[in-house]
């Protein structure tokens, strides 16, 4: 039995989920990435060979099947595999407590689970703390791991949002995320100049229109001086 069905046996058993949006790393053990990648080499030679490709002359195409398992599992959707980043939390209590909004802009990278084309963009969480913090650099990991896998925008959105309460424990987040979409640029009706925005708002984002205001102006003002 190849490695993605004992994996996928596991996974079944437990009765959780695999979707592409999936991560699915505690059901994987040690070593069996690798096994991994070297089942998803030989397939995607049989892709090459399908799509007639002499891939044993053509200097281009050697090696190219290892390559495509080894981006997929380590790189493209590497958020499915990988465990969750570490998100230490420190202390928000007292008087030195920071009361205020917090808006992180985070460049992400992710892949179309209908097409497998590449999506690029920038995702700007928003966050007003409650009794615990994380580091800046957190929000941007988190971001990037949700966003390493197979997914649509709306469904991306939604997981960031989902991570961020998790790992801070407040309820007031703010997701919003501009990208562009291989589908819609390599393919059907070629948009190059295409731009998708997506918005996923928690608590007092919804319930307080001064910090929803708030969030969306700091957004337009990191827009300005955002590195072209």
């Amino acid at each position: 039995m190849g490695i993605s069905k004992i994996i996928k046996q596991r996974i079944e058993e437990s009765g959780a989920r695999y979707w592409a949006s999936d991560n699915i790393a505690e059901y994987i053990g040690d070593g069996e990435r690798e096994l991994l990648i070297d089942e998803l080499a030989e397939k995607f030679e049989g892709v090459l060979d399908s799509l007639v490709i002499n891939r044993q002359d053509d200097p281009n195409s050697m090696g190219t099947g290892r390559r495509l398992a080894k981006m997929y599992i380590n790189e493209i959707m590497s958020g499915r595999y990988d465990t969750m980043p570490n998100a230490t939390a420190f202390p928000n209590e007292g008087d030195t407590a920071y009361t205020g909004m917090l808006v992180v802009r985070s460049e992400i990278r992710s892949i179309c689970s209908h097409h497998h084309q590449p999506v690029n963009g920038v995702a700007y969480i928003g966050i007003i703390p409650g009794k615990k913090v994380i580091g800046l650099s957190k929000y941007t990991r988190i971001a990037q791991w949700c966003a390493r896998r197979g997914t649509l925008q709306e469904e991306l959105c939604n997981n960031i949002s989902h991570e961020i309460i998790k790992a801070t424990d407040s309820n007031d987040v703010a997701v919003y995320i501009q990208a562009t979409h291989g589908c819609c640029e390599n393919r059907g009706i070629m948009a190059h100049s295409s731009l998708t925005q997506t918005t996923v708002l928690k608590g007092a984002f919804i319930t307080d229109p001064s910090a929803k205001k708030e969030f969306f102006d700091n957004v337009n003002l990191q827009q300005q001086f955002a590195p072209r």
